[in-house]
């Protein structure tokens, strides 16, 4: 039979990045019908705020102006992240570095072993130039630059409710997507266990031959119906509960190109901005901190009174599906799976999902059990290493100011593939080689700012003369850039706001 008719159901940014990956993969053929069902019972949880360069590639894909993406939805440039007391404050001070999104070697030439070997006074984000033109607060383009390009590479900030909103105009004008309202409450199926209606709280049964499951942490259809199990990931990364509150931004407040970590004694505080307001929430484990420990700590971060302060609560469940295409059914976003925040790992593992499935959908329904196999394999490998991604982060860290980053630090926590990973990191640094697959999200590029802004130690390799000499007239031409770049970048505040001036102007 012939696959016509697909349902998503379930809105926000995970309902509507499929219908746009589908719309744009399927939009040639006539006989395709696509229809998003959101309830209005069910509020969004429009926390993901933060990406990574690889939410290009859709929204080219989609046809979406990136003037449009910047204007409509509060959106400020990334260039990466700012990680602020990771370490041990005794040892290192106020450290800080930087998980930059450029080449940490720009121009194929590694010169990691020369920072080993002859430039560990300077941070390793300094081999590159983005942590420096953050710092200084640049736009990492020039106004004449075109949609999509930039002298640095970058991701967004972005209001989640608005972005979903830009993709549901979208993804209907450009691909014609149906949307319709409805609260998913059960679903009958077939013989073989395939959903063949989904029924609502008022008893409609709706027909379709394929599912697309964004209902997010109720996970109506994978769970539900199709009861796949849940692995759980809550021994590797420790953090079960975020809060999160919204502030204004002041009018004379500057506007980072970057996110702000800042680490504390049972977690992390994410602070994004936006050209309105600051995005922040409050990671942490409530096996190691009492809420109230959290509530106060977080009202210090922001200035704020706690006993005026009632930020919103949101418990975490980290771990994925054991499956995430059951039968004729695929789950995305929430319903696939939740990691904690760190990274920006929600939106990119929901955008990857998303366009895999676009690319492997099955036109018949007898194509099913050729595409379910390698779709489950894939999307299983790409889990388990951005977990150990983001557990990489943790495990490094020497703090040893609380239970919480000694529980970190016990190798039973990390996976074997982690664990490898450092092992052979001790003996020599990071080699494209040593992630052979493409669908390691994270690749050595992250993995070298990370291991040696934690200060991990590697032994270094001899260099020769030519290499050293070829190391250090790169790391000169990188000083000299970043030395010349106010003569040619705007302050990051003041390139969004002569966007805005831009349009309004018409």
């Amino acid at each position: 039979m012939k696959i016509k008719r697909i349902a998503i159901v379930g809105a926000g940014t995970a309902g509507w990045l499929a219908a746009n990956h589908l719309g744009a993969e399927l939009s040639t053929d006539p006989a395709i019908d696509i229809t998003v069902i959101e309830s209005k019972d069910v509020p969004t949880i429009g926390v993901g705020e933060g990406t990574v360069p690889y939410i290009m590639n859709g929204l080219k894909r989609f046809g979406i102006s990136e003037a449009e993406l910047l204007l409509t939805c509060d959106a400020t440039f990334k260039q990466g992240i700012k990680f602020v007391n990771w370490l041990d404050q005794k040892k290192h001070g106020d450290n800080a570095y930087y998980h930059a999104f450029d080449e940490p070697y720009p121009g194929g030439l590694d010169i990691s072993n020369y920072w080993l070997n002859h430039a560990k006074a300077r941070p390793f984000d300094d081999v590159g130039i983005q942590a420096r033109i953050a710092e200084l607060g640049l736009s990492p383009k020039q106004v004449s630059a075109k949609e999509y390009q930039g002298d640095l590479a970058y991701a967004y900030h972005f209001d989640a409710a608005k972005f979903a909103q830009l993709l549901a105009k979208n993804a209907q004008k450009k691909f014609n997507v149906k949307h319709r309202y409805a609260t998913i409450k059960d679903a009958k199926h077939d013989s073989n266990g395939n959903i063949t209606h989904i029924v609502s709280s008022e008893g409609e049964a709706l027909a379709f031959d394929f599912y697309v499951d964004c209902s997010g942490f109720s996970s109506v259809l994978i769970d539900q119906q199709l009861e796949v199990p849940f692995i759980s990931k809550a021994e590797e990364l420790l953090t079960d509960t975020v809060l999160v509150q919204q502030m204004p931004l002041g009018a004379e407040d500057k506007i980072n190109p970057y996110t702000t970590a800042t680490a504390h004694e049972a977690g992390w505080i994410w602070d994004i901005p936006l050209t309105t307001r600051r995005g922040t929430g409050f990671v942490y484990s409530s096996r190691h901190m009492s809420e109230q420990e959290a509530l106060v700590l977080y009202a210090q971060y922001l200035g704020v009174e706690p006993s005026e302060f009632s930020p919103r609560k949101l418990p975490m469940q980290i771990g994925y599906r054991e499956k995430f295409w059951q039968k004729n059914c695929v789950a995305l976003g929430l319903a696939q799976g939740f990691l904690e925040p760190l990274e920006a790992t929600s939106i990119l593992l929901t955008d990857f999902s998303a366009e895999l499935l676009a690319k492997s959908f099955p036109k018949h329904s007898q194509d099913i059990n050729i595409e379910i196999d390698y779709y489950n394999e894939v999307i299983t490998y790409a889990w388990e290493r951005v977990v150990d991604f983001i557990k990489l982060h943790y495990c490094l860290s020497d703090r040893k100011d609380s239970s919480f980053w000694l529980d970190n630090q016990k190798s039973e926590t990390f996976s074997e593939e982690l664990q490898a990973r450092l092992n052979k990191f001790k003996i020599r640094t990071p080699k494209q080689s040593d992630f052979f697959s493409r669908f390691d999200l994270f690749n050595e590029k992250n993995f070298l700012y990370v291991l040696y802004g934690m200060k991990y130690h590697t032994q270094p390799s001899v260099l020769s003369e030519a290499q050293k000499q070829q190391a250090q007239a790169l790391l000169d031409s990188n000083d000299r850039i970043v030395a010349s770049a106010e003569q040619h970048l705007l302050k990051h505040k003041d390139w969004l706001t002569g966007l805005k001036s831009a349009a309004e102007r018409g």
